[in-house]
């Protein structure tokens, strides 16, 4: 059974371990010499996916949204020790 092309080569970028390991692997497809048509596509795929986690990253430091997540977990009104039943 022969392989169904792929319509997108390379899968979005979620997180910092993602974004790692398709540079890595974009560095490494960059570095070979003779690259076939689904190499040179792969590694521009790949490159557009990291460009989109860049733009994502910078947005998300200029909001601010990076600083809050990583204050901590957030409280909800009824950790604060009170019983209201009395």
């Amino acid at each position: 059974m022969p392989k169904r092309p792929r319509k997108k080569p390379a899968r979005p970028i979620g997180n910092r371990r993602d974004y790692e390991g398709a540079s890595t692997v974009a560095k490494h497809l960059s570095r070979e010499n003779p690259r076939d048509s689904k190499a040179e596509l792969r590694l521009q795929s790949l490159l557009r996916e990291l460009d989109k986690y860049e733009e994502t990253q910078e947005e998300e430091a200029e909001d601010g949204q990076t600083d809050y997540e990583s204050s901590g977990p957030r409280r909800r009104w009824s950790d604060d020790g009170e019983s209201r039943d009395e």
